[in-house]
């Protein structure tokens, strides 16, 4: 299985939120592929900015470190986010939705609004 992690997952993953749940970190454990979008080090970088999260040290290279693949935006990520229906409002997770369309990933987060969509989602707190 190739998951995408949400940005939950990856702070849960480095202690900077709660924790995950058993069944995520077994998932985690046992992925063929794990990867991060660029997306979440934005949403990091907004969060730390505002106040909500302390900067995280070094999160870049610990993703790194741990062979997680960190995929960028293409134009035509950018361009199919106009085509999901608003379900859900946070422009951060519609780009995670339209990426793992067009990567054939499974996002794997605590947010239950990616379920609204037609993309495999795995609960990251189960």
């Amino acid at each position: 299985m190739r998951l995408l992690l949400d940005t939950n997952v990856v702070l849960g993953r480095y202690s900077l939120a709660r924790p995950l749940g058993p069944r995520a970190r077994e998932l985690l454990g046992g992925a063929d592929e794990l990867v991060v979008s660029v997306v979440v080090f934005v949403e990091v970088g907004i969060k730390v900015r505002v106040g909500k999260l302390p900067v995280p040290d070094a999160l870049e290279n610990r993703v790194r470190r741990d062979g997680i693949r960190i995929l960028g935006l293409t134009p035509a990520h950018g361009l199919a986010v106009g085509s999901l229906p608003l379900h859900h409002r946070d422009p951060f997770d519609r780009l995670m939705i339209v990426q793992a369309e067009a990567e054939g990933l499974t996002i794997l987060t605590a947010d239950q609004g990616f379920s609204a969509y037609d993309v495999p989602v795995l609960d990251a707190l189960a």
